[in-house]
């Protein structure tokens, strides 16, 4: 059974929408063990406050994301971690280590602490199975993180195309491979819904904590079977759910942003999977994300946060594997 320890403090919440804010507030220590909400969003500075409760167009959730993931490209993985809202926060003198989504790359071969931004919820690249020789694509490239791992696998002889929608990740991304010297490693700026690849490019497609934040789920992945070639796989890491999220954090941008509330129940996110025309579906890791109290408390009052707890709602990181 999950316990809940309230203490009343005059503390600032560092990542919640009042972020370093001068006001001091009431907030409660919860002690959840069991059931958690993913932590990405600590990653992400708070200057986004913008409420999801009116409908957003497709493009404009896109925006949402594109602003947050260009202040991340400027900014060092250490720069991440110990802004404001990074996963070792001192924001406001908080000392706090939040438990984010990200696993540990650097005892991957072919990993380059430069494109490594500290993002992602899994480590895709893991399960991919890729071959020397594979063309290998990338959706959500970033900085180029999970690119250099597959051309440490894919080797001289394959074929790295990393994907991303955001103009500053590219430029990053490409600066990155030209320091590296690859040749057969690139990058293109483009939608996932709609790759400027042939199709049937790919023997094997990757993802790290991506399609969660795309609308269009449906057409995404049609748009990955497309560009996988007969017989290929992906191997993808991303955000589910279990139960329902509280209103306050599935209409929060920044939880938008940061993985949460675009994700979609589990069950759903493999039907999906299975609908766009995959097959031998199976989820080779998943393990619970949890949220620090500081954060729960941003977007829920302490009732709430035991109702929500009691729930059993929660938020996983899974990494699927599927082929065409």
């Amino acid at each position: 059974m999950n316990t809940l320890e309230e203490t009343k403090t005059k503390e600032k919440s560092c990542c919640g929408p009042e972020c370093c804010s001068d006001e001091t507030t009431d907030t409660a220590v919860l002690e959840n063990p069991v059931v958690g909400v993913a932590g990405l969003a600590s990653k992400f500075t708070n200057n986004l406050n913008t409420d999801l409760t009116k409908e957003k167009s497709e493009e404009e959730l896109k925006q949402i994301v594109k602003e947050q993931y260009s202040q991340i490209a400027l900014q060092s993985k250490e720069q991440n971690e110990s802004s404001c809202c990074g996963s070792t926060s001192t924001c406001c003198g908080d000392n706090t280590t939040y438990t984010i989504m990200a696993d540990e790359y650097k005892n991957l071969k072919g990993y380059n602490p430069d494109a490594d931004l500290g993002l992602g919820c899994g480590l895709p690249t893991e399960f991919a199975k890729i071959k020397a020789g594979d063309t290998v694509v990338d959706l959500g490239s970033g900085a180029g993180n999970d690119c250099f791992v597959a051309r440490a696998e894919t080797g001289d002889t394959g074929r790295v195309i990393g994907i991303d929608m955001t103009p500053a990740m590219v430029d990053k991304a490409k600066a990155n491979a030209a320091k590296l010297g690859f040749s057969n490693v690139e990058f293109h700026l483009a939608e996932i819904e709609k790759m400027p690849l042939a199709d049937n490019t790919a023997d094997v497609v990757v993802s790290n904590c991506v399609m969660n934040l795309i609308p269009n789920k449906v057409n995404a992945f049609r748009e990955v079977y497309r560009i996988t070639k007969p017989g290929g796989h992906f191997s993808i890491s991303d955000i589910v759910l279990t139960g329902e999220l509280p209103l306050k954090m599935k209409t929060a941008a920044t939880m938008y942003a940061g993985c949460v509330s675009g994700a979609v129940q589990k069950d759903e996110y493999l039907n999906i999977v299975k609908n766009a025309g995959f097959k031998n579906i199976t989820i080779q890791k998943e393990k619970l994300i949890t949220i620090p109290d500081q954060i729960l408390l941003d977007y829920m009052t302490i009732e709430e946060a035991k109702q929500f707890i009691r729930s059993g709602s929660g938020i996983y990181s899974i990494t699927v594997y599927a082929e065409k």
